[in-house]
């Protein structure tokens, strides 16, 4: 059994639980408001969930989830998180987060600046790109016809690979991009974001099957 630590428990890191005890895992919920407001989702997960301090969750966790705002990465504990998996769902909104010159002139993307600020980490970038009602009604088991994939990032081979595994067991193909510096290629304002698991770009409420060839696809087809 192998533990997946959430700093960040919203509608991403929450639906990424979800689908992690459903493959069998046990999740350790935190977020930057206490244990106690994680009450409710606790209870729903049943008992494989616990919650605790951003801490705990860096601590216990095998697999390490961060879905915070950008503009809280340095927030993130550092050296329980040393020699681990890390996976990063961040995106970067100027108009939430505030301007970062170094992501707004291309010099570097957010999960580098992450990386960064664990340098002893094996960050992977992942969840990023698709809708989080998406990410939970696409999910389906390997080797089903209408699976869907998702692109993952990463500087590490081993650490992708366990990522892949990871992604195999709650539904989902993965498309590897290469290394983190290609991350930009599904961030926001790019064909892979968004839309392309959503039936109709305009009402995101109906999501699509989207495989590894129609990702590739879009991927190729990004712009800088």
């Amino acid at each position: 059994m192998t533990t997946v630590g959430l700093i960040g428990s919203g509608n991403i890191g929450g639906t990424v639980a979800r689908l992690a005890v459903a493959a069998g895992y046990d999740v350790v919920l935190s977020n930057s408001r206490g244990p106690e407001t994680l009450t409710d989702l606790v209870d729903e997960l049943g008992e494989h969930a616990s919650a605790g301090t951003a801490q705990d969750a860096a601590r216990v966790g095998d697999l390490v989830v961060v879905s915070v705002p950008l503009k809280a990465y340095r927030a993130v504990p550092v050296e329980p998180l040393a020699g681990k998996v890390v996976i990063d769902t961040n995106n970067y909104y100027p108009q939430r987060d505030g301007n970062f010159p170094e992501l707004d002139s291309g010099e570097v993307t957010s999960s580098e600046l992450l990386q960064r600020h664990l340098p002893d980490a094996r960050v992977v970038k992942v969840f990023n790109n698709i809708f989080f009602k998406h990410l939970d009604s696409l999910a389906r088991p390997s080797g089903a016809v209408d699976r869907s994939a998702l692109a993952i990032a990463g500087d590490d081979a081993a650490a992708k690979a366990e990522v892949t595994a990871f992604l195999d067991r709650i539904g989902y193909d993965a498309v590897d991009v290469g290394p983190l510096a290609e991350g930009w290629r599904y961030q926001p304002d790019t064909p892979a974001y968004g839309t392309i698991y959503s039936a109709d770009p305009t009402d995101w409420e109906h999501p699509t099957q989207s495989d590894a060839d129609k990702l590739r696809t879009a991927l190729a087809a990004a712009t800088r």
